[in-house]
C-alpha cells in the first residue's frame, strides 16, 4: 500500500468495516475476484477477537439454542457441540474461516469517520490511520448501538438497570424481582431463563406480542424480508425481520405461556425508585429492569457523507447507498440475517468490481447521483476475470 494521498493515507481499492458474518462474506468474495488483503483491500474490525457480535453473547445461549445460523460462504460449520456456548462455537468458526481464507483482519480497530477525499476516493479515518479507498463495505451491524428507551423517573430507580447487550445469563438474577422490557426474541428468551431462578418476573411490552403458528418456510421468510426491504427503499430506519414475523411458538414458549411466565403487561408510564407504575394506579416492585429493547444500526461513522434520508434511514438500491454509489451496506435492514448477510456480501462485491473497472475520474463525477452512470456503464469483468456462475466474477484459470 502506498502513502501518497493525504497525510499518511494508505491507498486501497476497498475497505471493509466489520468482520461479522456480512463483513467476512464481503471479504471472501473480494478474494474470489482476485483482490489481495492488505494490498487491494483491508478488513477492519472493532472487536478484540473473531466472532462478530456472537462473541459477546451470554454463556447460557448455547449453540443448540441458536436457530438459523447459516454457514459462511465456502466453509461449513460442522461437528459443533450443541451444549457449548454459541460465543465459543461461532467465535472459533470465524477464527478458522479468517485463517483459512487468509483475510488478515485488523483488530481491534475503531473506524471514527468516512469522509470525501480527493479524486473520487473516500477517506476512512481509523485508530490505526487513514485509508483512501475507491469503495467501502460497511458491515457494522447493530451490537454497538443498544437502544435504551427513556421513561420518567428512570434515574431515580435504586435497583439495577441493564440491556441485552450486557446480559450475563440467568444466574445473576437469582432471588431477584425482575422486569423484562421488550417483546422480541431476546426478551422472551431472557424471561424464560430468568423465571427459573428469580423470585418474581414481569414482562412489559409496548404492543401485545404476536406469536406465530406453523413453520417459518421460504415463502414466509421472503415476505418478511420484503417488508423490511420496503422500509429501506423508502429511506426509513430498518426494522428487524423478527419484528414483522412474530415470535415462533415452540414447546418452550408454549410451556412458558401455560405457566404464566409470558403473561404480558402493557408498558408502564413511569419508573419509581422501587419499581414501575402505571397511570391507572397499578405499581410493581423490582430489583432489576432488563431492557430487551433492541439495537439500532451502527452507522455513525458514515455521518460525514450525509447519506441519511429525511425519514432517518439510508436508502439503498440493493446494497448500494443511493446517495453514494461507492458505499455498500451489508447486514443492514433486509440483509440482517446470516443467510441475508452472505448474499449481501456477494452482491456488494459484484457491484464493486464494476465500479473498479470504471476510470476513477468517471466514478468521481457520478458517485453522488442515483444510478451512478459510471457503475452502470462499467463492464461486468475486471482484470481478466470470468463469471464464476453465481453472479460473482471468479479468478481466471491460470
Amino acid at each position: 500500500m502506498n502513502n501518497t494521498e493525504g497525510a499518511a493515507a494508505r491507498i486501497v481499492d476497498v475497505v471493509v468495516v466489520g468482520a461479522g458474518q456480512a463483513g467476512l462474506s464481503g471479504a471472501h468474495h473480494l478474494r474470489r475476484v482476485g483482490l489481495e488483503p492488505d494490498r487491494d483491500f483491508v478488513v477492519l474490525d472493532r472487536s478484540p477477537r473473531p466472532g462478530g457480535a456472537w462473541q459477546f453473547r451470554w454463556p447460557s445461549l448455547t449453540y443448540g439454542k441458536v436457530h438459523g445460523m447459516h454457514a459462511l460462504p465456502g466453509m461449513e460449520l460442522t461437528g459443533a457441540d450443541d451444549d457449548r456456548p454459541s460465543s465459543e462455537v461461532i467465535g472459533a468458526y470465524f477464527d478458522t474461516y479468517e485463517r483459512t481464507f487468509d483475510l488478515r483482519v485488523h483488530r481491534p480497530v475503531d473506524v471514527s469517520a468516512v469522509r470525501e477525499g480527493d479524486g473520487g476516493r473516500l477517506l476512512v479515518e481509523t485508530s490505526e490511520g487513514t485509508y483512501a479507498t475507491r469503495a467501502l463495505i460497511s458491515a457494522t451491524g447493530t451490537w454497538d448501538r443498544p437502544f435504551w428507551p427513556r421513561y420518567p423517573g428512570q434515574e431515580s430507580f435504586r435497583g439495577r438497570q441493564l440491556h441485552t447487550a450486557d446480559y450475563p445469563g440467568p444466574d445473576a438474577f437469582a432471588g431477584k424481582r425482575v422486569v423484562v422490557v421488550g417483546g422480541g426474541a431476546s426478551g422472551t428468551q431472557h424471561l424464560m431463563e430468568i423465571a427459573e431462578v428469580a423470585a418474581e418476573t414481569y414482562w412489559v411490552t409496548r404492543r401485545p406480542p404476536v406469536f406465530r403458528e406453523g413453520p417459518f418456510d421460504e415463502d414466509r421468510g421472503r415476505a418478511a424480508v420484503a417488508l423490511v426491504e420496503e422500509r429501506v427503499r423508502r429511506g426509513l430506519p430498518p426494522r428487524s425481520v423478527v419484528s414483522v414475523t412474530g415470535l415462533p411458538l415452540n414447546d418452550a414458549v408454549r410451556r412458558a405461556r401455560a405457566e404464566g411466565v409470558l403473561d404480558r403487561l402493557p408498558m408502564f408510564d413511569r419508573i419509581t425508585p422501587t419499581g414501575a407504575a402505571w397511570d391507572d394506579g397499578r405499581t410493581i416492585d423490582a430489583d432489576v429492569i432488563l431492557w430487551a429493547t433492541g439495537f439500532r444500526a451502527a452507522i455513525d461513522h458514515l455521518a460525514p457523507l450525509r447519506l441519511r434520508e429525511p425519514g432517518g434511514g439510508i436508502r439503498l438500491d440493493g446494497t448500494r447507498a443511493v446517495r453514494d454509489a461507492r458505499v455498500h451496506l451489508v447486514g443492514y435492514g433486509p440483509s440482517a440475517s446470516t443467510i441475508g448477510a452472505n448474499r449481501a456480501g456477494r452482491a456488494a462485491v459484484h457491484e464493486i468490481t464494476r465500479l473498479l473497472a470504471a476510470p476513477e475520474a468517471a466514478v468521481a463525477a457520478g458517485t453522488k447521483a442515483d444510478g451512478d452512470p459510471a457503475v452502470e456503464a462499467a463492464p461486468d469483468t475486471w482484470r481478466g476475470m470470468r463469471d464464476g456462475g453465481d453472479g460473482v466474477p471468479a479468478p481466471a484459470a491460470t
